[in-house]
């Protein structure tokens, strides 16, 4: 290019070097302001999608509560565990280890059974 088209893209008034510097703050205003609107309405999504807000949190999920087709999800940490009913219910081969006695006032008292049982 020839000397004359450069001096018309480059006015000899803009060397100064704050020029530059709030051209860059304009550009992080809009940036921030993005990032803020980005956040609300985020959070206002799910909001109306009723979801928590926090799944980092553990949880406990449990569908159809009482149905033979009952599932619980667990979720601890990074894992999540599905446990699903079998419809029949659960027996166990132990033994009594005593007997819990409620009180008047409501207490309970365990009674530890003997072994000879």
């Amino acid at each position: 290019m020839t000397r004359s088209r450069i001096s018309h893209l480059v006015d000899p008034d803009d060397d100064d070097p704050m020029l530059s510097a709030i051209n860059l703050v304009d550009v992080f205003l809009v940036a921030i302001v993005i990032l803020i609107a980005g956040s609300v309405l985020r959070d206002r999504m799910r909001a109306e999608a009723d979801l928590p807000l926090d799944w980092d949190e553990d949880f406990t999920l449990v569908t159809e509560p009482g149905t033979p087709d009952m599932q619980i999800v667990v979720k601890r940490g990074e894992s999540i565990e599905r446990f699903e009913a079998t419809g029949s219910s659960t027996r166990g081969t132990g033994v009594a280890a005593g007997t819990a006695y409620r009180m008047r006032d409501g207490s309970l008292v365990y009674v530890p059974s003997t072994g000879s049982d």
